[in-house]
């Protein structure tokens, strides 16, 4: 995987760009995997914790992107945080495939040394906004949202793992993402 990372484009740049790849502009995929690909690699290890999953997550994101960008709305949302929830689901799709072909198998739990994604992501102005309405919430709404949408687990996994009913982590987050949304609208 390549390192190189060209400044980030601004989320109208991207909403062509994803534009383009839909019809059928490969330069224009070229384009967005070079400045994205490096922050979609440290969000897929930041899940996998497996360079070589993260390597895979971050090929199978982009070759999504790529067959399923007409059905980008940029209405609904901006560019990057598109690309990144796919990337997400597809760390999270390699980690469940693989826990299913390797009997026994955990997850690394050692922290990665790579650049953390959540790190990443928060770094431009948007990201800003994002710490700050982060914390509004209360630490423990604040840890459930990263290990839902940092860490990929599962409303089943944090119910399981914070011992704590399904319906209570879905109605929790529901009201966190609600509250974030709030915020960066103002």
């Amino acid at each position: 995987m390549t390192q190189q990372s060209q400044s980030r484009l601004d989320a109208e740049e991207a909403s062509d760009l994803l534009r383009a790849c839909a019809e059928g502009q490969r330069s224009a995929l070229r384009r967005l995997y070079d400045a994205w690909a490096p922050t979609v690699y440290a969000l897929t290890l930041r899940i996998t914790r497996q360079k070589s999953l993260a390597e895979d997550a971050t090929h199978d994101a982009f070759l999504q992107i790529w067959q399923q960008a007409a059905r980008f709305d940029p209405t609904r949302g901006r560019a990057d945080v598109w690309m990144f929830s796919i990337a997400r689901y597809r760390a999270i799709d390699l980690m469940r495939r693989r826990q299913r072909e390797t009997s026994g198998y955990e997850a690394d739990e050692t922290a990665s040394e790579e650049v953390d994604a959540l790190d990443l992501l928060i770094a431009d102005s948007d990201g800003q906004a994002l710490r700050r309405c982060l914390r509004q919430l209360d630490e423990a709404r604040q840890r459930l949202i990263a290990m839902a949408f940092v860490e990929g687990l599962s409303h089943s996994a944090l119910a399981s793992r914070l011992a704590v009913p399904l319906g209570t982590i879905k109605s929790t987050i529901r009201r966190s993402l609600s509250t974030l949304r709030q915020c960066l609208e103002t």
